[in-house]
């Protein structure tokens, strides 16, 4: 795991290049405190940095920037292969392979890289990547990224700069950057939280799309990223041509795949342990962890003061059944106090799941014991664990007969009445409407109810946080994305089949990956997610929806395997997610701080914000009249990037 950062600058000025190059890496070096190295092509203005947290081999052979040993290509790389050796064996075979100089899986793909090409060694690469790859010979510069998107990479150009690294502050160093705010960008990060690839909040800057690479040539600006793996396209096949054999069979198959990602995932160098909350998929990557292991493996989870929110104890008593060494840390309101600050630095964009509160302090945690940590991320996304998943298709075989003129009669209904009145009316409508948990929620699903026409419009309502988002931005504009353009939705024709590959295609990449990466990079910790193994996401596409969803409950195949390590009493229990307080919060200790930035003169001085609506929601919010912290959040997380920015309107 590493930090990589550089530009292209054709006809600059050959002694800026090191220290600019240098300049950017420095602004990364928690990606990477073990060592750092630049390197540069005077002639052609190109230069490469990297910083580097060593995980396998860790001398001297394994620094970077890499060259070939022809001298042809030099490489920057974030991330791990976890097949190296095997394609190290594969390059041995037929007699390609050079005589090595170490066992760092960047010299490995280096050498695939000039033997294979760039596209066929990628597609040949099972593990989490960033790369930036300098052509010396043909003068090219290719960029690719991993199939999940578990390792960041942007870029774009600035004047006659090309620029790229694994984090925007590194591209901010460089003299020709120009802040900005996108309010395309901006109006995506109110809907969902999060800024959708391959935007970023900076107009002209880019994520490259998971699974995607591009080479810019010399004298070209318009570089497109070219896939070399498509999940839509795995989704695709695996529906198409499904797993026939029984339930036992299944469940082999998954134990063997699940086993062969997490064996391959603890090759490392250095300390490793785990992320345990205490659900399905975290304690199953636990458990085949310890299966494999000699040793008790190292744990780590994070509870909360508040007793609803806390899993903790579920935690501890997994570590306890599994035999692990469990440490965990309690999250207060102060300890998010102390945070808040902190974060627009972490993140570099503005960025509003909640939840990375408590993920950076797991993660804190976790980095005084182990080096890397294996995690439970996107087993919902592809064993069908979110609540939508079932709820959603419930939801519409009741209204979905409904003419659309009578959906919004019932939708108006349902918003005309206080939430605090929906609360005390739950048990009735949840026995009415067949769908569990409404309560507070009965304000969200009316405005859902009068506006959507088909279970996919109540999918995308379901993944939209502020509705009216472009309304709320000064100068708005929606620019193209996924979710709205349905004609680029996978070709399935199960619903709850979309929306799992949509999730897999914007919310895990955009969300949970980029809250997991940059919580766990500050700090110097490399995280690694089993799910992600590119023979497991296949594996899961093939798998008949009733093998995820039965009965209410999703991962049902995920379960019966977690059943032969853990008893099903410390497991069967309502997903909690990994939420926070943050309406109380907002409500209590975070008040001050979160009014200040919602100050309706503060709103029109910066020009960025229209104030009426999100002044009405902060008040009602107060009051109590709904549970308005998490839409909130994403403007709080803008604000507050702001303010750290001091990005001028």
């Amino acid at each position: 795991m590493c930090g990589l950062t550089g530009f292209w600058h054709p006809g600059a000025n050959a002694d800026v290049l090191a220290p600019q190059a240098q300049a950017m890496a420095d602004c990364i070096a928690h990606r990477g405190p073990d060592d750092a190295g630049v390197w540069v092509d005077a002639e052609a203005g190109l230069a490469l940095a990297h910083r580097r947290l060593a995980i396998l081999d860790l001398t001297p052979a394994g620094h970077q920037p890499m060259c070939s040993a022809s001298g042809r290509f030099v490489i920057v790389f974030n991330g791990e292969i976890y097949n190296h050796l095997t394609l190290r064996h594969e390059l041995e075979a037929t007699g390609s392979a050079p005589t090595w100089r170490g066992h760092a899986d960047t010299e490995t793909l280096l050498v695939a890289i000039e033997r294979w090409g760039i596209e066929a060694a990628l597609q040949r690469a099972v593990g989490m990547f960033a790369i930036a790859l300098w052509d010396r010979q043909q003068r090219t510069l290719t960029l690719a990224r991993d199939r999940a998107g578990e390792k960041p990479l942007y870029y774009g150009w600035q004047g006659d700069v090309f620029l790229f690294g694994s984090e925007l502050k590194a591209l901010r160093a460089h003299p020709a950057f120009r802040a900005g705010v996108d309010r395309g960008a901006l109006t995506l990060l109110l809907r969902h939280n999060y800024v959708p690839a391959p935007y970023s909040i900076h107009p002209g800057i880019f994520k490259l799309p998971p699974g995607t690479w591009l080479t810019l040539r010399p004298g070209e600006r318009g570089a497109e990223p070219r896939a070399y793996w498509s999940l839509a396209d795995v989704a695709e096949r695996g529906i198409a041509d499904p797993f026939t054999g029984s339930e036992t069979e299944a469940l082999e198959g998954l134990a063997e795949v699940l086993g062969r990602a997490v064996a391959g995932q603890r090759m490392a160098d250095v300390p490793l342990g785990a992320l345990l909350s205490g659900g399905i998929d975290s304690s199953l990557i636990t458990a085949l962890m310890q299966a494999q292991s000699s040793q008790p493996v190292r744990t780590f989870t994070i509870g909360f003061a508040e007793h609803s929110y806390d899993e903790a104890r579920y935690a501890r008593a997994v570590a306890g059944h599994l035999g692990t060494q469990h440490t965990e840390l309690r999250l207060s309101a102060r300890d998010a106090l102390a945070l808040i600050p902190k974060l627009p630095a972490m993140y570099d964009e503005p960025f509003a799941d909640s939840s990375q509160l408590p993920t950076h302090l797991v993660m804190q945690m976790a980095r005084r014991h182990v080096t890397v940590a294996l995690s439970g991320d996107a087993g919902d996304e592809f064993f069908g664990g979110y609540n939508r998943y079932f709820l959603g298709p419930a939801a519409w075989r009741r209204i979905g007969w409904m003419p659309m003129g009578l959906r919004r009669m019932l939708g108006a209904g349902m918003t005309a009445l206080p939430a605090p009145a929906w609360n005390a009316l739950a048990g009735l409508l949840t026995r009415r409407l067949a769908v569990a948990q409404l309560g507070d929620k009965a304000h969200k699903l009316g405005l859902r109810l009068r506006r959507v026409r088909s279970i996919d419009d109540l999918y995308v309502s379901l993944v939209t946080e502020w509705s009216d988002a472009a309304g709320m931005v000064v100068d708005d504009r929606v620019p193209p994305n996924l979710l709205d353009a349905r004609e680029r939705w996978p070709r399935l024709p199960d619903p709850v089949a979309r929306m799992m590959a949509l999730d897999a295609m914007t919310y895990l990449p955009d969300d949970i990956l980029v809250k997991v990466d940059r919580a766990a990079m500050a700090v110097s910790l490399e995280t690694r997610a089993p799910f992600l193994d590119r023979d497991v996401m296949a594996f899961a596409w093939r798998l008949p929806m009733a093998m995820k969803l039965r009965d209410g409950k999703g991962k049902w195949i995920l379960r019966r395997l977690l059943d032969r390590y853990v008893p099903r009493e410390l497991i069967e229990r309502p997903k909690m997610g990994f939420g926070i307080p943050l309406d109380d919060w907002l409500r209590g200790p975070l008040r001050e701080w979160a009014g200040a930035l919602l100050a309706g003169d503060r709103l029109r001085r910066e020009g960025y914000l229209h104030p009426p609506v999100i002044t009405r929601t902060w008040q009602a919010h107060l009051r109590g009249d709904g549970r308005y912290g998490y839409r909130l959040w994403s403007v709080l997380m803008f604000q507050a990037w702001l303010e750290a920015n001091r990005v001028p309107a």
